[in-house]
């Protein structure tokens, strides 16, 4: 069915094509050109991909900084042959061969081992923080400005069935199938790549034939951080030396990586040479469209919102087109879960965050010092909907602030923040998360984590950048806060009591009835399908809830901010607030609040000059403290949690009892059929 459908599309392409051609609207030079700059697109992809697929065959980590891992070494080997001045090959050689793999096997010896067997929460924190904190120190190291890598061998090029190619296009097409090639032959004929497969599957039983586990994984570690360099080099060239662009161009591999499902190589090149060719024949697709349509504005931009958004949409259809993920059977996993204070804490907790935001908000003179801490505040109400969804369900989300950004759509087209707003906000986001659920139904873990990612970036170019629904590209839509808190303090204490209600239904949610199925979903769904138990109709409804949490979130969030833009919902916003949520402490309430008050209120520390020593500025930025913490963020309760553990050791208070997912009869009898299931 699934060929079916790729070669019926496939089919369509030429036959569109074939009808172009007739009509003399495009020429086979034209259609050449493209093809072959195409594969040369899709070569780098592959040398980026074919990292990506070493490192989690090896470690069975997904490697999220495998971007900016390519951007972080693209700038060392400007700064070797460019600002250094060293010749090309020496630059490319020390960048390639020695500072990328030595950084990749310290990656491994003291971050990435300890992941191997961790949840997908907890590897997808340290890989995205690492990515982040990238990021900034690459900021940090190399201050924004205009930074450029000359193209290999500049000016030479050759005819190719007459069309021009240059000499750094067949270093890249080249490059990339000595690559596919020798990765080939060192996984599949050689005693030292079959051992690197199997480092995943048991070290312990690896050691005991002689192998040497440890140093098998820094070797892939380092030979993924070489390749993630080698594609970084050779893109930056053609697109721009940037710390965003670079990182974004090189998450395209992603895609690709997936078509071979992180473990075919020659799947996965083949994968990187159809999404290459895709994105730049898109150029050309333009010509199926009638002329009528591009003449409007807001068309003309949805077209172009797709042609950028094209491989992540690659990325999601080839993740729906993969097998289903089979439930897991065996054994009832619990999780240890936050303690869940009594109705009568929590609403004392929930009035002394009121009183407190009311006192600490009249302390502070500038406004724009209330407007971070209620921005933090806001970032918490956000957070909660990943407590329920995350940290109860167990599902992975890197759109949530695109989620918020529904609402935030909403409160802007209506010009204010009022109860009908925020009403709207919730129930247009909520059918919008329930929509989006059902192809993420097939998905669970990893997938769904990377196709939440795939969805946040499509509808930044989609939603958010067009004219037609968003806010255009670098624009900026002001509102109106809710009659009788339009002060920026007295809204900021509405959001910090909307936080007290809002925390206090997701810890009834956790009492009642769905709370204890959606634990129970997360734990064992195995178990929850031989009761009879409907996954289907839990996962959708517990996405429902979150989007709607969600954007009731983003409505406050317009209100606080009142002037909001396509800027505040780009695919990188979502990141930082699963990041801090996972610190904070995924599972509670309180360390939504902790994670958001974090990421809200930076901007209150005072600003570092640009002549401060190198670690004062590295602290001080955002990205770099963000990042750093996640790369600790490997406990389920996060600092909260930690932080209640250790006073409740201090005041020597008796543990309560462990909270499981399901009753107890419910559970045992779930541990009998699993049992039962796996017998057979």
């Amino acid at each position: 069915m699934k060929r079916a459908i790729l070669g019926g599309l496939g089919g369509l392409f030429v036959l569109l094509y074939i009808v172009q051609l007739v009509r003399g609207e495009v020429s086979v030079n034209g259609i050449l050109t493209f093809t072959v700059v195409g594969l040369v697109t899709g070569s780098a992809y592959a040398i980026a991909s074919s990292g990506l697929v070493i490192t989690y065959a090896t470690s069975n980590v997904f490697n999220m900084a495998h971007g900016s891992v390519g951007m972080f070494m693209a700038f060392i080997y400007w700064e070797l042959s460019t600002n250094r001045g060293l010749p090309i090959p020496l630059a490319l050689f020390l960048t390639v061969f020695v500072i990328a793999p030595l950084f990749g096997a310290l990656l491994e010896r003291f971050m990435m081992r300890r992941l191997t067997n961790a949840t997908v929460v907890a590897s997808l924190t340290v890989t995205v923080g690492l990515m982040v904190m990238l990021i900034g120190v690459a900021k940090v190291i190399w201050p924004p400005s205009s930074y450029r890598i000359e193209r290999f061998f500049p000016g030479s090029s050759v005819q190719v069935f007459g069309v021009g190619v240059s000499y750094h296009e067949i270093v890249t097409f080249l490059t990339a199938a000595i690559v596919a090639g020798a990765l080939y032959y060192l996984l599949n004929r050689t005693r030292i790549g079959i051992a690197m497969r199997a480092i995943v599957d048991n070290r312990e039983l690896l050691a005991l034939h002689g192998a040497r586990p440890q140093l098998l994984g820094m070797l892939s570690w380092g030979i993924g951080s070489s390749l993630a360099a080698l594609a970084g080099i050779l893109l930056a060239p053609v697109v721009q030396l940037d710390y965003i662009t670079l990182t974004l161009i090189v998450i395209n591999a992603y895609a690709a990586a997936m078509v071979g499902r992180l473990k075919s190589l020659p799947k996965t090149f083949a994968g990187a040479l159809i999404l290459g060719m895709l994105i730049e024949h898109s150029q050309l697709m333009t010509g199926w469209v009638p002329e009528s349509l591009l003449d409007n504005d807001n068309f003309s931009n949805f077209i172009l919102g797709v042609r950028s958004a094209l491989p992540t949409l690659f990325l999601f259809a080839t993740m729906l087109l993969l097998p289903q993920e089979r439930l897991r059977v065996g054994v009832v996993e619990g999780a240890s879960l936050a303690r869940l204070p009594s109705r009568r804490k929590a609403v004392g907790w929930g009035v002394a965050l009121v009183a407190s935001t009311a006192v600490v908000v009249n302390l502070f003179e500038q406004s724009s010092q209330v407007t971070a801490i209620g921005k933090g505040l806001a970032f918490a109400l956000i957070m909660l909907s990943l407590v329920v969804l995350t940290g109860y369900g167990g599902d992975v989300s890197l759109a949530q602030m695109s989620m918020a950004g529904i609402g935030v759509l909403v409160v802007v087209r209506t010009g204010s923040v009022n109860p009908f707003t925020i009403v709207m906000a919730g129930v247009i986001a909520g059918l919008t998360g329930a929509v989006l659920a059902f192809p993420a139904l097939r998905m669970r873990g990893l997938y769904i984590g990377l196709g939440t990612l795939a969805m946040a970036a499509a509808m930044e170019k989609l939603v958010f950048e067009s004219t037609l629904v968003g806010f255009n590209l670098g624009g900026v839509r002001e509102v109106e806060r809710l009659a009788g808190f339009t002060n920026v303090r007295s809204f900021a204490v509405l959001v910090s009591a909307v936080f007290a209600l809002m925390a206090y239904f997701v810890l009834s949610l956790r009492r009642g009835r769905f709370g204890r199925l959606l634990l129970a979903t997360r734990d064992s769904p195995a178990a929850c399908g031989t009761l009879g138990l409907s996954i289907t109709r839990t996962r959708v409804t517990v996405f429902a809830i979150s989007s709607a949490m969600a954007g009731v979130a983003g409505a406050f969030f317009a209100g606080m901010l009142i002037a909001v833009g396509s800027t505040d919902f780009l695919m990188l916003q979502s990141l930082p607030l699963l990041l801090m949520a996972v610190v904070g402490g995924i599972s509670s309430v309180t360390g939504a609040l902790v994670g958001g008050m974090f990421l809200g209120m930076q901007n209150i520390l005072p600003s570092v000059p640009a002549d401060a020593s190198f670690i004062l500025r590295m602290v001080r930025t955002p990205e770099v403290s963000v990042g750093f913490l996640a790369l600790f963020g490997t406990n389920a309760n996060g600092m909260v949690g930690v932080a209640f553990d250790k006073t409740r050791q201090l005041l020597k208070l008796r543990d309560p009892v462990p909270e499981t997912a399901l009753p107890n009869a419910v559970a045992d009898e779930a541990e009998m059929e699993v049992s039962a299931v796996a017998a057979s």
